[in-house]
């Protein structure tokens, strides 16, 4: 594995984002960090040729990962555990798939926190777009029983299941899957897991347009949390959710971007 990294402008990331997602796709993380005006990216690449190409393009500088990359950074890295209902999640700082400081995965984990702050323990939950985990993870302190975590990018899964171990979580399974393939389950399917019929709640952490292809499928849900939305392209997602019907109970933003909370008829 190739981990390539670069610190950027606002100003340089407005000029490079297209190309560089167009290299890069689901896998480019991008992380902000507290009190510091400039971007750190990040993509982990399979092959030392992927990431050369990259680099080629754009700059950066190249690490390669030792095979147990995901065990040794989490024995170096030190971050402040997540507060989560008086109990703390652990995610290692320095990870490509985000710490939990990024403004979409907090908007999302608050939304969660207080959604469900009255349920009873053993509902249920979807991440799709998992990145590291966060959210799943938080989920089961919160009382989730039955959580599934998806994402297209193996080396994610893998570090969503590090952190898994890392925190003595075990009631959650993560599976690689593109989400424009992934298939929600069908109500009768559900029913017989022990669903109720419908999954309690979709955490979708995606591209604004990745979420508008999807919607049809995430109604599968009761309550959906959208994030990874651009102010600019809010409108399209709030249309969108009209068109299929789906109510917006809550618009959280920060800086750049929208987090929604829906409830589905």
């Amino acid at each position: 594995m190739y981990l390539w990294r670069r610190q950027v402008s606002e100003t340089w990331w407005r000029d490079n984002e297209e190309r560089l997602r167009g290299l890069a796709g689901d896998q480019l993380a991008i992380i902000e960090q507290p009190g510091r005006e400039r971007l750190q990216l990040e993509v982990v690449f399979p092959s030392r040729m992927e990431v050369e190409g990259l680099t080629a393009q754009f700059g950066g500088r190249v690490e390669k990962l030792p095979r147990d990359w995901l065990k040794r950074l989490s024995r170096r890295q030190k971050t402040q555990p997540i507060e989560i209902r008086n109990q703390k999640l652990i995610i290692p700082a320095g990870a490509a798939f985000g710490t939990g400081e990024h403004a979409t995965t907090a908007m999302s984990l608050r939304m969660l926190e207080k959604l469900t702050r009255r349920w009873r323990p053993g509902w249920s939950i979807i991440d799709l777009g998992t990145g590291s985990g966060i959210l799943t993870l938080a989920a089961c302190l919160l009382g989730a029983r039955r959580v599934i975590g998806i994402d297209n990018d193996p080396v994610a899964i893998s570090t969503a299941k590090e952190n898994a171990r890392l925190n003595r979580i075990r009631a959650v399974q993560f599976r690689v899957s593109d989400v424009r393939r992934w298939k929600s389950p069908p109500k009768s399917l559900l029913r017989r897991s022990g669903y109720g019929g419908r999954v309690d709640i979709i955490i979708a952490n995606l591209l604004s347009e990745l979420l508008i292809e999807i919607l049809p499928k995430l109604k599968v849900a009761r309550w959906m949390i959208l994030s990874g939305i651009l102010r600019n392209q809010e409108s399209d997602v709030t249309h969108a959710l009209m068109r299929h019907k789906i109510d917006i109970v809550q618009v959280r933003r920060r800086g750049k971007w929208v987090a929604i909370l829906t409830s589905v008829r």
